[in-house]
């Protein structure tokens, strides 16, 4: 009877009747497709090539879109439009046995048809335990509690054992279909609801899907788009995969970030992560909803309440760990490209830099150094000067970085290479199935690689650094193809033919395989497979690195790594990866400062002036001014493409770039501020105008702009031969940065002249600024002295904070060896207090020489030093800006005191 069920289906959809047939296991179900609302449907048939009869076969209902809108392919094989095949609203698993708790709750949920699945055998019969973890976050697990399964092994806070006091959400749930609804009390807005589309739990197939409260999304990276993301019917893939950076698309790139920040109408926001590392794809649709559909571990989700962005990315970074503090130095500007070719000409460029002017804190190398692109070698015949090179740097108070990848070479003499014989010898490099070192190709040639999840990695990686250290004393590494990246799919011996290898449903990654550009999905990791722990390979080789360094540097140190996954920036920072020099690139890259900093990684840049291709000098100009605001500022570009470094540009486009460069240096004590802030309070160093601004529903797509913390507004340039640039100003009071001339808004657009020389800055009203006169490296920097600049709100007051320490010395923050210093502005008075009263003083500048009040009204009569009169204070009537002179007065920058104008 199967073929006369099959015929009553195609007739019913020829004849345009309201009903439709399934083929549930051998017996018809029915679908009530002819009310069906094309914004429920949920996709049944997410791979390629969907057909009606495949979508009976797994049960699901067919009909096209009301509309007649056809579906269209995505770059990552995954289609667009309102699915044609989707779920029923009678199938899923039962919840059951519901045992309350402290904590919390847990439940039983049991597959009430087990119908053949297209994905392999069902599970049954699953566990969910959900967890108040704490007033505004809530966890919920849901496992198979008869066998094991991996789950994500990074650094979580454990569950809560007792009762939480009180919690701002209420938890409900449908007993069939299984949902489960997290709901803020204080609106009653529903921030997860699971109670839709088909939840599946297969061994290799794992599906949820849940409503949004608003179409404003962002996050889940790494993928090159704009910042607010696009949810008319698009498939985003994650999965760590080694690919020059293309734009507009899905496909999966250098890391993994399963975590999402929705602003909802109300300008409150809500978060959801997603803690899985195996492949998958993430669905997202204009209902608006989300769809996760992995290949591999539990569901395992946090759900965060906010309610401001702020707060959702505070709540986020608890959960995954805060980022790490890097050294003051890091955040001078940096400069390497691939193809120097020798030392010889690397010292030409830093000594042109210094010649010139130009801003240079540290010098980089690329691969091109190595001695036959083996780590930890450097070649002595066209580097040979390399180590006096470093010497230099050191002198001139700079440091050095160079490039290490993750590939050891397994071709070398036996006893000739220590990278390979000692990981030989203490057994941490990934196996193949037969248990023997997997052997892959980049570089240098045949490969193996370390297995950094092991226990003993840190200790061999520690070794190799140390070792190599005593040959070029470098002060941070640069750790690439950390996909891991392979230029063959799998291994040069092949890879067996399995469920690893061909899961019954592949993500849209791109390629043919999951092991494409990378290694084996079987191969072995310590206590796993690279089928579960791919995507985590650059986050355990950034944990390792960083220990390393610090073991063997003494103090704070960078690691920049291509690829990522959440916890990430407690280890180190990361670049956007092989851009290339054009004007899209320029722009793009904003967003992806910004989502990285909403991922907790707050050191991150792009290749400024873009890696592949050939830059401009105009684009170059423009790109040099945004990248000194990147948080992670570095020139970067590859081998056989133009030089790029600024001094290779005539004026005036050289001068603009020292410009850009010395305004960066001038305004470090603030971005180093940010940094603890990070570091300390989860805060975000760059950050898009709607974190500050969530109501104002003009910032919510704003990528074209950014803001430094809460205070400085940065309108960059990004078409080529334009010399105005339309920004946006919230309602807000704001002061040209460099005039100090203000204007309230009332939440508009301004058309500003940008000529050649200029990234138009703001600074907001209300803010306290803290400047330091800049030189050409942070260390002949930080031995001058500070000056203040106070931006008045419309209610005349500010705040402000500055947070100083050696620079250097690992836990400065947690030892207390540091000065935090906070400004209050109100009744015309600065008021200056050190908060943390430790035995930290600066080595270096020490004093307040100038204090500069934008908005006052007007020319004051009399300007006070606590109880002193200050002579020569001066007005500027057209911009409203009061000088304060304080060089003569000796005032710490440390200390307490005030300064008031009447």
């Amino acid at each position: 009877m199967a073929w006369l069920l099959h015929f009553a289906c195609l007739l019913c959809t020829v004849l345009g009747l309201c009903w439709n047939v399934a083929i549930v296991n051998g017996q018809p179900g029915t679908c009530d497709v002819g009310d069906a609302d094309d914004a429920m449907r949920f996709d049944c048939y997410p791979e390629p090539f969907p057909s009606e009869k495949k979508c009976q076969d797994r049960g699901c209902c067919w009909k096209a879109a009301s509309d007649g809108a056809a579906r269209s392919n995505q770059t990552n094989g995954r289609l667009r439009g309102v699915p044609f095949c989707f779920y029923t609203d009678d199938e899923g698993y039962k919840l059951s046995n519901v045992v309350q708790a402290d904590w919390g709750w847990s439940g039983d949920l049991t597959l009430l048809v087990s119908d053949p699945s297209p994905y392999g055998k069902n599970i049954d019969k699953l566990k969910i335990v959900v967890y108040f973890q704490d007033e505004d976050v809530l966890r919920f697990k849901i496992f198979d509690p008869a066998n094991k399964r991996y789950e994500v092994p990074i650094p979580v806070p454990a569950p809560p054992s007792g009762k939480i006091p009180q919690v701002n959400y209420i938890v409900k749930t449908t007993e069939f279909p299984f949902g489960i609804q997290v709901i803020r009390s204080v609106d009653h807005t529903t921030v997860f609801n699971s109670s839709v589309g088909s939840m599946m739990f297969n061994d290799q197939f794992l599906q949820i899907s849940s409503l949004l409260p608003s179409n404003k999304l962002y996050g889940l990276g790494e993928h090159v788009s704009p910042m607010l993301l696009n949810l008319d019917y698009q498939t985003m893939s994650l999965m760590a995969r080694d690919r020059g950076t293309p734009q507009n698309e899905n496909l999966n790139l250098y890391g993994v970030h399963p975590f999402y920040l929705n602003v909802e109408k109300s300008g409150h926001a809500n978060g959801v992560f997603f803690l899985n590392s195996n492949p998958m794809d993430i669905a997202l649709q204009p209902t608006p909803a989300i769809t996760y559909r992995t290949i591999g571990g539990i569901m395992d989700f946090y759900v965060f309440l906010g309610s401001s962005p702020n707060e959702v990315v505070q709540q986020y970074l608890e959960v995954i760990g805060m980022p790490y503090m890097p050294p003051y130095w890091s955040l001078g500007f940096h400069l390497c490209r691939w193809g120097y070719k020798n030392s010889s000409r690397t010292a030409e460029v830093v000594n042109a830099m210094r010649k010139n002017g130009i801003p240079q804190d540290v010098q980089w190398n690329d691969i091109d150094y190595m001695d036959r692109h083996l780590d930890f070698t450097y070649d002595k015949t066209n580097y040979n000067t390399l180590p006096g090179l470093v010497d230099d740097l050191h002198k001139h108070g700079q440091r050095y970085v160079m490039i290490t990848d993750p590939g050891i070479s397994n071709t070398q003499k036996a006893g000739s290479y220590p990278p390979y014989d000692d990981g030989i010898k203490m057994d941490i490099f990934l196996k193949d199935e037969s248990g023997k070192p997997i052997i892959g190709r980049v570089w240098p040639g045949d490969t193996a690689f370390p297995d950094f999840s092991h226990p003993n990695a840190v200790e061999y990686w520690t070794k190799q650094v140390e070792s190599f250290h005593g040959e070029i004393p470098f002060d941070g590494l640069w750790i690439d193809m950390n996909e891991v990246s392979n230029a063959g799919d799998g291994s040069i011996h092949g890879c067996p033919d399995n469920s690893l290898e061909n899961p019954p449903y592949k993500p849209g990654l791109g390629g043919d395989h999951l092991r494409t550009r990378t290694l084996c999905m079987s191969a072995k990791t310590y206590n796993s497979t690279q089928y579960n722990m791919h995507s985590m390979y650059g986050y355990f080789e950034a944990v390792a690195t960083m220990k390393a360094l610090k073991s063997v540097l003494k103090e704070r140190s960078i690691v920049i790594s291509r690829s990522t996954f959440p916890n990430s920036g407690s280890h180190g920072g990361h670049w956007l990866g092989d851009n290339g020099s054009e004007w899209s690139d320029l722009y793009l890259s904003i967003a992806g400062i910004l989502n990285f900093n909403m991922f907790g990684v707050p050191m991150v840049g792009a290749d400024i002036c873009g890696f592949g291709g050939s830059t401009t000098p105009e684009l170059c100009t423009r790109w040099m001014q945004l990248g000194a605001f990147y948080p992670f500022s570095r020139n970067h570009n590859t081998i056989g493409s133009p030089p790029q470094e600024p001094t290779h540009f005539p004026d005036p486009y050289l001068s603009a770039m020292r410009k850009a460069l010395l305004t960066r240096y001038a305004l470090l004590p603030n971005l180093y501020t940010l940094f603890w802030q990070a570091h300390a309070q989860a805060a975000m160093v760059a950050r898009p105008l709607f974190f500050e601004f969530p109501k104002d529903p003009s910032t919510l797509a704003i990528d074209k702009q950014f803001l430094w913390g809460a205070f400085l507004l940065i309108s960059p340039v990004l078409t080529e031969h334009a010399t105005t640039v339309d920004a946006y100003f919230p309602a807000e009071r704001w002061y040209d940065f460099y005039t100090g001339a203000g204007f309230d808004s009332n939440g508009e657009t301004k058309t500003l002249q940008a000529p050649l020389d200029t990234i138009n800055l703001h600074l907001r009203g209300g803010y306290v600024v803290v400047t330091q006169t800049p030189e050409i490296t942070t260390t002949a920097s930080r031995l001058n002295n500070f000056s203040l600049t106070v931006a008045l709100s419309a209610m005349h007051e500010a705040s402000g904070v500055l947070y100083l320490d050696d620079g250097v010395s690992i836990s400065s923050y947690e030892t207390g060896n540091y000065s935090y210093i906070t400004y209050d502005v109100s009744n015309n008075t600065l008021t200056s207090a050190n908060n943390q009263h430790s035995t930290y003083t600066p080595s270096g500048g020490k004093h307040i020489d100038q204090v500069d009040i934008y908005g006052v009204e007007q020319e004051p009569k009399t300007v006070m030093l606590n109880k002193e009169a200050v002579k020569g204070f001066a007005y500027n009537a057209a911009n409203k800006v009061l000088t304060v002179p304080l060089k003569s007065h000796g005032v710490l920058v440390n200390s307490q005191y005030s300064v008031s104008w009447s």
